[in-house]
C-alpha cells in the first residue's frame, strides 16, 4: 500500500511538470454531452406609455434609517368641463404616478351636477376615484347644498354638508378644509380647525381648500375675511404647506405669515395648483408679493414627495409643456 501510495504522488508530480515545461497531458476523458438549455420564455411585451411627458412611475424611495417610508400627494383643481380635453391630459399623468390624489375643488363644470359629475369629471378623473381626497370649490356648491359632490365622492369627501375632515399620510398630518362655508373665528370649521392642530402630533402639517389667501391672478385679497382666521391657526399650529386651487394657474410662494410677510422660520408656503384642465386664466399686471414661480400657460399636477422631516414638490405638465418648478424645504 505504501510503495502504490508513493507511484501515485510520483505520476502526479509527472503530470504537473508536463504542464509547466510546456507539455501537453495526456487528454482527460471527455464529460458527457450536455442536455440542451430550456427554450426562454419569451419577454413580456412592453406597455406603450400615456402621450404625456409625466415623470414615469418609479420606484419607491426608502425611508432613511429609524424614518418613515416618504408619501406621495398629487393633485390639482378647477378640473373638468365636458367642451374640454384639460382634464383627460392631467388624468393621464395620474395614470402614471402612485400616491393619493388631492383636489383642491371645483370638480365638474359649470354648475357640479350629477349629469356634469357623470360626463364630465368621472370620464377621465374618475378612474381614480377611489384614491381620491377631494375638498369642494364654489362650482360645486352651483347645485344646492354640493349635493352631487357629497354623493360622488361619499365617505371620501367627509361629512355632507361639512366637507372638512383631517388623515395621515405617511408621517405627515393632513388637513382638508372647506372654504364655501363659513371658516370665521368662532365658527364650527375654525373651532374645529384650532382643536384638530392642537391634537396634533406629527411634525409636518399640510393643509388644503379653495379658495386661495393670496394669488397674482387678482391683486385685491378677494376672501381676507373668510380665509384669514384659517391662515392664523395654522401658522400659529406650525403648519407647513397650504395648497389652493380657484384661480385657474399655477402659481409658488415664498413661506409667509398671514400678513404677507416672508417668515422663513415659521412661515406657511402656498400653492394654487388650478391647473386641473378646465381652462387657464390671465394673471394680473403685477405678481403678488413673494410670488416665486408661477405659469398660466399649461395645465399640470403638483407632485408632493411627503417625509418624515421635509417635503419635495415638483410640477409636472403633460405633453412636456416647457414649464417646470421643483424644489425641497423643511418642515419647521
Amino acid at each position: 500500500m505504501i510503495r502504490s501510495a508513493r507511484w501515485l504522488a510520483v505520476a502526479a508530480f509527472a503530470l504537473v511538470g508536463c504542464a509547466v515545461n510546456g507539455q501537453t497531458p495526456a487528454p482527460p476523458v471527455p464529460p458527457s454531452p450536455p442536455s440542451p438549455p430550456a427554450p426562454e420564455a419569451p419577454a413580456p411585451a412592453a406597455t406603450p406609455a400615456p402621450d404625456s411627458a409625466a415623470t414615469p412611475v418609479a420606484s419607491p424611495e426608502q425611508p432613511a434609517a429609524g424614518g418613515s417610508a416618504p408619501a406621495v400627494l398629487i393633485g390639482a383643481g378647477d378640473i373638468a368641463g365636458c367642451e374640454s380635453d384639460g382634464d383627460r391630459l392631467t388624468a393621464e399623468i395620474l395614470d402614471t404616478i402612485p400616491g393619493t390624489i388631492f383636489t383642491t375643488g371645483d370638480h365638474a363644470y359649470p354648475t357640479g351636477t350629477f349629469q356634469q359629475f357623470r360626463d364630465c369629471y368621472d370620464r377621465a378623473w374618475g378612474r381614480h376615484k377611489a384614491r381620491t381626497r377631494p375638498t369642494p370649490g364654489n362650482h360645486d356648491y352651483m347645485t344646492a347644498g354640493a349635493r352631487p359632490y357629497y354623493n360622488y365622492f361619499g365617505d371620501a369627501a367627509g361629512q355632507s354638508g361639512r366637507g372638512y375632515y383631517s388623515y395621515s399620510l405617511g408621517p405627515w398630518h393632513i388637513i382638508v378644509l372647506n372654504s364655501e362655508i363659513s371658516a370665521r373665528r368662532g365658527s364650527p370649521q375654525e373651532r374645529w380647525l384650532r382643536s384638530e392642530l392642537a391634537a396634533n402630533t406629527n411634525r409636518c402639517v399640510l393643509a388644503y381648500w379653495h379658495r386661495p389667501l393670496f394669488s397674482s391672478v387678482r391683486m385685491e385679497r378677494r376672501y381676507r375675511t373668510e380665509i384669514l382666521p384659517i391662515w392664523e391657526a395654522l401658522y400659529e399650529a406650525g403648519a407647513d404647506v397650504v395648497l389652493n386651487g380657484h384661480d385657474h394657474v399655477y402659481e409658488r410662494f415664498a413661506r409667509q405669515n398671514p400678513d404677507g410677510e416672508v417668515d422663513d422660520a415659521r412661515g406657511i408656503r402656498q400653492f394654487i395648483v388650478g391647473t386641473g384642465g378646465r381652462s387657464l386664466y390671465p394673471f394680473g399686471d403685477q405678481p403678488a408679493r413673494n410670488s416665486e414661480a408661477r405659469t398660466n400657460e399649461t395645465y399640470g399636477l403638483l407632485k408632493l414627495t411627503l417625509h418624515d422631516d421635509r417635503y419635495d414638490w415638483e410640477f409636472i405638465t403633460p405633453l412636456g409643456a416647457g414649464f417646470s418648478d421643483s424644489g425641497s424645504t423643511n418642515c419647521h
